[in-house]
C-alpha cells in the first residue's frame, strides 16, 4: 500500500538532488519547511478558513444539487423545460465566472464560496436526475398500490434508489471544491491556503510554495477518506442488497 508512495518520493528526491535546480525542493526540506511554516499561526488564518470556505460551498452545493434535481428527475416535462438553460450553465468553466462574481458580489468569502458552489453543483444535481429517473418501475408500482406517497415515498423509495448515483456525485464534487477553493483564493483573497501559495511563489520562496502544495494534497486525501467512510456507512444496504443479489 505505501510501496507506490515511498517509490515516487525516492525518484522525486532523487531528482531534486540531481538536478539541482533552485526551484525543484527535495522532500527532506519541504518536510522541516511543512513544520515550520503550517504547525503555527498559519494554520489559524489560513488553513481553517480554507477548509471552512470548502466545507460550506461543498455543502450548499449538494442541497442545492439534490433540491433541484429530485423534482428534474422526476417530472418529464420540467426537465425538458430546465434543459436547455441547465446545458448552457453547465458549459460554463466555473473559474471563468470569477472576475463576474467580484463584480456582483464582492471580494469576500461570498464571492469564494459562489465559485465553489457554481463548480460542484452540476455532477450532483445530474447524478441526482439519473438517479431519481432510474429508480425501479416494480418497486414504484409497489408503493402506489400500498398507498406509499408524498414524503414518505419520496424518503423510502426515491431518495433511497437514488443514493448511489448521488453518492457518485458528491465524491466527484468534493475534488472540484478542493480545485475551486484554491483558484478563488488565488484570485480575490488576502488568507487562505492558495493565497499562501501564491505569495510563497511570488516572493520566491520555494519550499514554503511546495509545503502548500502538499499540504492541499495531504488535503485531499483526509477529506477522501472521510468521505469513503461516509460512503460505507451510507450504502451498507445497497451492497448488501448487491452481494444477496449474487448469493455470496
Amino acid at each position: 500500500m505505501l510501496g507506490l508512495p515511498a517509490l515516487l518520493i525516492a525518484l522525486w528526491w532523487w531528482a531534486a538532488v540531481s538536478s539541482g535546480s533552485f526551484f525543484l525542493t527535495d522532500p527532506g526540506t519541504i518536510a522541516a519547511t511543512f513544520t515550520e511554516v503550517w504547525v503555527s499561526e498559519r494554520f489559524l488564518t489560513d488553513v481553517l478558513p480554507s477548509v471552512g470556505l470548502l466545507l460550506t460551498g461543498y455543502a450548499l452545493a449538494a442541497v442545492l444539487g439534490i433540491g433541484v434535481g429530485v423534482p428534474l428527475g422526476m417530472s418529464t416535462r420540467l426537465r425538458a423545460a430546465a434543459e436547455p438553460v441547465l446545458e448552457f450553465l453547465r458549459a460554463v468553466p466555473p473559474p471563468v465566472l470569477v472576475p463576474l462574481l467580484m463584480l456582483l458580489v464582492g471580494l469576500d468569502a461570498s464571492m469564494r464560496t459562489a465559485v465553489i458552489v457554481s463548480g460542484c453543483v452540476w455532477p450532483v444535481l445530474l447524478n441526482t436526475v439519473e438517479g431519481v429517473r432510474a429508480v425501479d418501475p416494480v418497486l414504484a408500482d409497489t408503493c402506489r398500490v400500498y398507498g406509499i406517497r408524498g414524503r414518505r415515498r419520496l424518503g423510502v423509495l426515491v431518495l433511497r434508489s437514488a443514493s448511489p448515483q448521488i453518492m457518485a456525485g458528491l465524491r466527484q464534487a468534493l475534488s472540484i471544491a478542493i480545485i475551486l477553493m484554491v483558484i478563488s483564493e488565488m484570485f480575490a483573497s488576502s488568507s487562505g491556503l492558495g493565497y499562501a501559495v501564491v505569495q510563497f511563489q511570488r516572493s520566491f520562496a520555494i519550499p514554503e510554495m511546495w509545503s502548500g502544495i502538499v499540504l492541499l494534497g495531504l488535503l485531499g486525501v483526509v477529506l477522501s477518506a472521510v468521505f469513503a467512510r461516509a460512503e460505507r456507512h451510507a450504502l451498507a444496504w445497497h451492497r448488501g442488497l448487491r452481494a444477496a443479489s449474487r448469493g455470496d
